[in-house]
Order: structure tokens, then C-alpha cells, then sequence
């Protein structure tokens, strides 16, 4: 369903990706985790044509990101770490608004919306502005933008930052449910090890590259660690958790410079 090939992408000649390589087969949970910097978030604006590689291939659906980016958008589903929705509008109109761009039929997009705002657990909620809306219950609603128009491919990119743990618990069975109803093909990215638990495979980026891919377990049992954690210590040298509060040190301390100049 998606397939890498030595994909690079360099900003201020810096390379975010590195002959970076990995595919993802049809209706399959595949996680992405890596440091920050580790080239993740470049990856996932590849994948929804947002960038373009400056060398290697990208083809999702079989179709080639260099000649078929329109396509492509067709069948993929994104939920970005940063929401998007409107919150001046009511959640049927955000869902209303996102089918008439995708080009669904009116009355079959208020059969969808009715259905999705059932399965999110929204459809009390339906008429009601969602900047009343808890985090959890925009997560939810984004969930059902993003499948409103029956992707084939699902991106959440850091899908569940923010939230408690029984609002991730909450998501991630609505996602397991989306995989059975529509056989959805699911690409994440996480700095939760035990969301990357549920996947059937993990690949582990450091520097732009993939550094193992395997499942959870399998890679666990190759390098002879207990942990996902202990994995990504043993791999790359540090903890996934550690790098992100670095990289939240680090955002802190270039605040606090600004505020003194």
C-alpha cells in the first residue's frame, strides 16, 4: 500500500532523511518512532504530498507521489498532532464542509456524518460548537473527519499528544474499529511505546534512517530486550521519552533567551 524507496530530503543542507526505505502492506497497523529530528514529521508531509523527496520514490495505492499526487490525496486520511478542525462551527459542519471538498453526494454525506458521530460517541453533540468540545472529543471528531470520505490510508502523526490516558485508550479502540469495519491501512507515529505495541510492525528511525523494523515482539526478542523502551535505549542510545523532554528543554531555554533580549 505505501511504499519508500531510498527517499532523501534535506532543509539548509541538513538531511531530515537519509536513503530512507520501508513499505507498509494493505490493511496493516505499521508505527513510526524516533527521536525528534529524527525525520518523522518530513516523512508524514511526504506522504500526504505536502513535500516533495529530493531523490528516491514514494508510491501509495500503487501511484507515484511525483505524478499522482492528486490521487493519492484522494485516498488517504490525516490526522495531524495540531488540530485543525474550526472551532467556530458546530461538529456536523466541520464533517459537512470536509465531505463537499472531497466531493461527496449531500445526502450520502449526511448519512456518513450521522453514522460517524454515532461511532465517535458525538452524535448528542452534533449541532454544538466545538470550541465547547473537551481535547478527547476533538480527537474524536477528527477521527471521523479523517475517514468521512472512506480512505484507503490513515496518517495520525502524534494522533493522541495531550491527552489522558482513558482519552488514548478511547481513540485507539475507535481506530482498531475503523480497521475492521473499512480494512483501513494505518500509519502512526508515536512517542507512546505502548501504543507502538498495538502495531503489527514498528519501524525505528534515528538520523533519517530506518535502524529495525520488525514487529514489537520480534524486535524485542532480536536484540534481546523487555521493553520497547529498553529497545529504543539499546538502539539508538537514549530513551524516546528523554528526547522529547530534551527537545521541550531545549524550546524553553530558546523562549526564555527571546524574552531576555
Amino acid at each position: 500500500m505505501i511504499q519508500v524507496e531510498q527517499v532523501t530530503h534535506s532543509f539548509n543542507g541538513h538531511k531530515a532523511l537519509n536513503n530512507l526505505s520501508f513499505h507498509v502492506e494493505p490493511g496493516e497497523c505499521f508505527g513510526l518512532l524516533g527521536p525528534n529530528g529524527a525525520g518523522k514529521s518530513t516523512l508524514i508531509n511526504i506522504l500526504v504530498t505536502l513535500l516533495q523527496p529530493d531523490s528516491g520514490s514514494v508510491t501509495i495505492n500503487g501511484w507515484p507521489l511525483a505524478t499522482q499526487q492528486a490521487k493519492i490525496r484522494g485516498v488517504i486520511g490525516v490526522l495531524f498532532q495540531d488540530s485543525s478542525l474550526d472551532e467556530r462551527l458546530t461538529a456536523y459542519e466541520n464533517l459537512y464542509f470536509h465531505a463537499m471538498f472531497y466531493h461527496v453526494p449531500p445526502r450520502e454525506a449526511a448519512q456518513r456524518i450521522a453514522a460517524l458521530l454515532e461511532m465517535v460517541g458525538l452524535a448528542d453533540r452534533s449541532h454544538d460548537l466545538v470550541i465547547t468540545f473537551s481535547g478527547g472529543m476533538k480527537r474524536r471528531l477528527e477521527i471521523a473527519r479523517s475517514i468521512l470520505h472512506r480512505p484507503q490510508v490513515l496518517l495520525l502523526d502524534e494522533a493522541t499528544v495531550g491527552l489522558d490516558p482513558q482519552a488514548r485508550r478511547f481513540i485507539w479502540d475507535h481506530i482498531a474499529e475503523l480497521r475492521r469495519t473499512y480494512q483501513l491501512t494505518v500509519l502512526l507515529t508515536t512517542h507512546y511505546l505502548e501504543e507502538a505495541e498495538i502495531c503489527d510492525r514498528i519501524a525505528i528511525l534515528d538520523h533519517g534512517a530506518v535502524i529495525a523494523c520488525d514487529s514489537p515482539t520480534r524486535l524485542k526478542e532480536i536484540h534481546r530486550q523487555d521493553t520497547l523502551d529498553d529497545l529504543f535505549i539499546h538502539l539508538t542510545g537514549r530513551s524516546l521519552q528523554d528526547s522529547e523532554t530534551g527537545e521541550l528543554e531545549r524550546l524553553k531555554a530558546t523562549l526564555q533567551v527571546r524574552r531576555i533580549k
